[in-house]
């Protein structure tokens, strides 16, 4: 493969699904990776699939203002700086505006939106010294268009939409390129959760039917994999997208073309 990353340190957030994947591919390209995640089920496995590489796991809780800024200082003294964020953490949860409590609400907001505000907060600094960089927030196609019950999670990556292009006027003076990838249905951990809802509900169908059932919704006619958006993510990572900030790049299998009627 291709030293794309050769000396750049890479900080992910999220150890499952797109964020680990992310990772995989930023070390496989010469990167110095440190991942955050906070279940440490998923952290193990991520050092299993990381054994060879250049990837550190750390427990975070990026939700949490005071773990963030521990460990991105942490990461900045290990590695002498941070070239690259990636936000991929998030949670999906359901509910309508009757049934979306303040509590569901706020933690819907503090991990998929806080978070990502608060991991380029404490790392942009990190990033002006070493001359620029970029930031990805791993966003979805819902923050353009959605499903039913999923008020605060719709809500929540429209505004990881604003966040981005916010961030990329601030931050083009710095060098630092901000964009935002919105997937369709991807094969993860978080799209696994969505499948199991309809298993609890009754439904007859497997676990494995029911995320077949979720990509006969893309005109290509699948679900998506984590590898594939790590591709894209990588691109804007990388020197080649020397030109690209404040866009969302949609990888969704054709979804949002179709017109339901």
């Amino acid at each position: 493969m291709e030293q794309d990353f050769a000396g750049k340190i890479a900080f992910v957030t999220g150890s499952s699904g797109m964020g680990l994947a992310s990772a995989l591919r930023i070390a496989r390209g010469g990167g110095t990776v440190h991942v955050c995640g906070i279940d440490d089920d998923l952290n193990t496995e991520a050092i299993n699939k990381a054994a060879g590489l250049d990837i550190r796991v750390h427990k975070t809780d990026v939700s949490d203002e005071q773990q963030v800024a521990q460990v991105v200082e942490k990461i900045a003294k290990i590695s002498d700086g941070i070239d690259i964020v990636v936000n991929a953490a998030a949670i999906q949860t359901y509910g309508n505006i009757e049934t979306t409590d303040s509590a569901h609400w706020d933690r819907v907001m503090n991990i998929n939106v806080k978070s990502c505000y608060l991991t380029c907060h404490y790392a942009v600094p990190h990033m002006k010294k070493r001359g620029g960089g970029a930031i990805v927030h791993l966003s979805s196609v819902q923050g353009h268009a959605n499903q039913y019950d999923v008020l605060a999670y719709a809500t929540s990556k429209g505004a990881v939409h604003a966040l981005t292009r916010a961030m990329a006027l601030d931050c083009a003076r710095d060098n630092i390129r901000v964009n935002s990838v919105s997937p369709g249905a991807i094969k993860t951990p978080l799209l696994e959760v969505s499948a199991q809802r309809y298993v609890d509900q009754g439904d007859p169908r497997t676990l494995d039917e029911i995320m077949e059932s979720f990509g006969e919704a893309h005109p290509i006619g699948r679900i998506g994999t984590p590898e594939e958006v790590a591709e894209l993510v990588a691109f804007l990572c990388s020197d080649k997208a020397g030109f690209c900030t404040a866009g969302d790049y949609v990888a969704d299998g054709g979804l949002m073309a179709v017109i339901g009627a």
